[in-house]
């Protein structure tokens, strides 16, 4: 059974320990790192919408990524040579990690279909399927060109969740610049 992206997680949880920013600088670094690694990934979240609409909008806590399931061995080694660990293990679902200075980087691991899919095990036993051409978007993040999910999916894994006032921002811009249409509850 498919499912709304965000319904895999419930309600969110406010974390006691001190926030950390990731700035474009530090996206850009992390992904030279994967990259040089051999590992794809594609920006997700909060930095995704704001490489989509080529500007930084908001402040971001953390980088959410979508990556091979069969790579996270690879992601553990190659971040933690940057002291990277790993502060949250919901495998097969995702992967979070972070450093010491609080920098987070969520992984939302999929396992790539025939069709070139990306297919997310969920922890309630369903799964949420990435669709092929949702992986082709290219955003900008400091003037560089990143890999990113498109708008669509982006939306769509916006619901399913209460959303906070940072969700609320980011499809908010969704449907500013790519006329993605809101239903509840982002319709003010």
């Amino acid at each position: 059974m498919e499912k709304a992206k965000g319904q895999e997680f419930g309600t969110r949880v406010e974390r006691k320990e001190p926030k950390a920013q990731m700035s474009g600088n530090d996206v850009l670094e992390i992904l030279k790192i994967l990259n040089s690694a051999g590992i794809d990934v594609w920006i997700d979240g909060g930095w995704g919408v704001d490489a989509l609409v080529t500007r930084q909008t908001r402040v971001h806590s953390d980088l959410d990524v979508v990556a091979p399931l069969n790579k996270v061995d690879e992601l553990k080694e190659v971040l933690g040579k940057i002291e990277f660990s790993v502060c949250e293990d919901e495998l097969p679902t995702r992967l979070v990690m972070k450093d010491d200075t609080h920098r987070q980087i969520d992984f939302h691991t999929v396992t790539f279909d025939e069709e070139s899919g990306g297919l997310q095990k969920l922890q309630d036993g369903t799964s949420y399927r990435y669709p092929p051409e949702g992986f082709n978007a290219i955003g900008v993040i400091n003037g560089q060109k990143v890999k990113c999910v498109t708008p669509e999916v982006q939306a769509e894994c916006h619901y399913g969740y209460q959303p906070d006032d940072n969700d609320k921002h980011d499809m908010k811009l969704l449907h500013e610049y790519f006329g993605i249409p809101l239903t509840e509850p982002y319709i003010d």
